[in-house]
């Protein structure tokens, strides 16, 4: 549309100009000196001095170092995994049809042909890093994505060297690794740095096996530190992340994230894509966050994580301001497991986690993180804020519980729901009166025992043991009384009802 109307708008000035050409003798028009050229410089064609030539080889001489320590320590790790897949098996001789057609409805009571299930071998290539080597036993660490569901392994080091490996552990939380092999030829072992020094801005080294181009090296700097997979990605959500612009492929899952030292400071683990290819945006687990998985995997066989205790979420700014919060980080905790070490260490529903030991919290996701990575038998003191003050409790953790075993933990829940101050804008959705309460059931926990007495989200809190509620900081208050039996009385659809909760430790 644009070069349309330029098109129209300049026909007229070029006929003006023309026709006043054209019209006008020799003398309309005053002769008109030349103007001199301004002169374009051309680019300094000269050669580089020896100063700066010397200070690019000083740069290439480092890069170069980097490259030869850190390469050795990076292999290749080829698998393959064994998936069951159901094939559908036709009556060709019993029906005609379904020879050409597939299978044909029939009558519901004629059993039809099982579907049978067929064995594929499925291959798949990936990066790892030797991080141990205990008398012949080498331990390489990669992704979870990579070996965890393999049912062979391969690697290959630097040298070219082959040999055949077997999975040691996995931690699918973090998403890694460790496998393993035999050898009493010398293996070189990566020196393992520190992440917790790594800083916006810094070198960084990528080297892995990129669409099976074994050892390849790519550089670039730390774009951010500490990123968070968001909710529903199909990453490893018990760690943050290295963010960095060096080329990260497929097939770099596992390899090494390296500083200006030739250290590891991180395991290349997934890209931000459209493209399925390097755009600038890979993310690697920080080298830190990995070290617990390799000892926990290689003394103990499987990851231990650190268990609190508690449901917690970040709070939505109407919860608050109804309890004075001034700060906009930390995780509000909504319920507490009894017989847990939160509860046994004395925090309650209704207060926010703002530090775990040294780290601040920012969020709830920052609390499962931190207290994932606490040692199960260990104390570790907890700052959190209660009704606007500011308190500290040691807390001995314990070992986080398989997930077969969390429906039991659910059912000791406490309170069990949360509370929500009834706004006017939720008074006006729910078409409720003005004088039917001040506070709401928010989220009722799943398997709680306010689940099992019957309490649903959208019921009004009157009342807990004859004390009237009209704040959420009410509740919190009346909830965490030293008391066995709670009568609450609620308001649903207009009648009143009274729910009773028993708190057994």
């Amino acid at each position: 549309m644009s070069r349309h109307i330029l098109r129209r708008s300049i026909t007229p000035v070029l006929f003006l100009l023309l026709f006043s050409l054209f019209s006008c003798g020799p003398t309309a028009t005053p002769p008109v000196e030349a103007q001199p050229q301004s002169q374009v410089q051309s680019p300094d064609s000269s050669p580089l001095s020896k100063a700066e030539l010397g200070t690019l080889e000083t740069y290439q001489t480092a890069l170069r170092k980097v490259a030869q320590k850190v390469l050795p320590v990076v292999v290749e790790i080829d698998v393959v995994e064994v998936v069951k897949q159901p094939v559908p098996v036709f009556d060709f001789f019993g029906n005609p049809f379904e020879f050409f057609f597939g299978p044909q409805d029939r009558d519901r009571r004629t059993p039809r042909t099982q579907p049978q299930e067929r064995e594929f071998r499925k291959q798949g290539l990936g990066s790892g890093v030797i991080v141990r080597k205990n008398g012949k036993t080498v331990y390489v660490l990669t992704n979870n994505h990579v070996a965890g569901n393999a049912s062979e392994i391969k690697v290959t080091l630097y040298d070219g060297r082959q040999f055949d490996a077997k999975l040691v552990g996995t931690d699918a939380r973090k998403d890694l690794a460790l496998v393993s092999f035999e050898t009493t030829e010398t293996v070189p072992v990566a020196e393992l740095g520190d992440s917790d020094k790594v800083q916006v801005g810094d070198f960084a080294i990528a080297v892995g096996n990129p669409l099976g181009f074994e050892s390849t090296v790519t550089f670039g700097i730390v774009s951010a530190v500490g990123r968070k997979a968001k909710p529903g990605m199909d990453v490893g959500s018990f760690t943050d992340y290295i963010q960095t612009d060096a080329a990260i492929n497929p097939g770099n899952s596992g390899g090494a994230l390296a500083n200006i030292y030739g250290q590891v400071i991180g395991i290349n683990t997934w890209i931000a894509s459209q493209s399925g290819g390097s755009i600038g945006l890979g993310f690697a687990i920080p080298i830190n966050n990995a070290k617990k998985v390799i000892e926990d995997i290689i003394t103990k066989g499987s990851v231990e994580y650190g268990w609190l205790g508690v449901n917690s979420g970040d709070p939505s700014k109407e919860l608050r301001d109804s309890l004075g919060i001034k700060t906009s980080n930390g995780a509000f905790v909504f319920d507490v497991f009894l017989g847990s070490p939160a509860d046994k260490a004395g925090i309650q529903p209704g207060d926010l986690i703002i530090r775990v030991g040294n780290s601040e919290v920012k969020n709830s996701n920052d609390l499962v993180r931190l207290v994932g990575n606490l040692t199960p038998g260990k104390t570790t003191e907890f700052q959190l804020i209660r009704f606007g003050e500011t308190r500290t409790v040691t807390v001995r953790m314990e070992a986080r519980k398989p997930e077969s075993e969390l429906d039991k933990v659910t059912r000791r829940a406490w309170p069990g729901f949360s509370a929500v101050e009834l706004t006017e804008r939720i008074r006006k959705n729910l078409n409720l009166s003005a004088d039917a309460g001040k506070v709401i059931v928010g989220n009722v926990t799943s398997g709680s025992p306010a689940d099992s007495a019957g309490l649903r989200t959208g019921d009004i809190i009157r009342e807990i043991n004859g004390k009237k509620i009209n704040s959420v900081a009410d509740f919190y208050r009346e909830i965490n009384t030293n008391q066995k039996e709670f009568m609450i009385r609620i308001n649903r659809s207009g009648n009143d009802f009274l729910i009773g909760l028993v708190r057994e430790r």
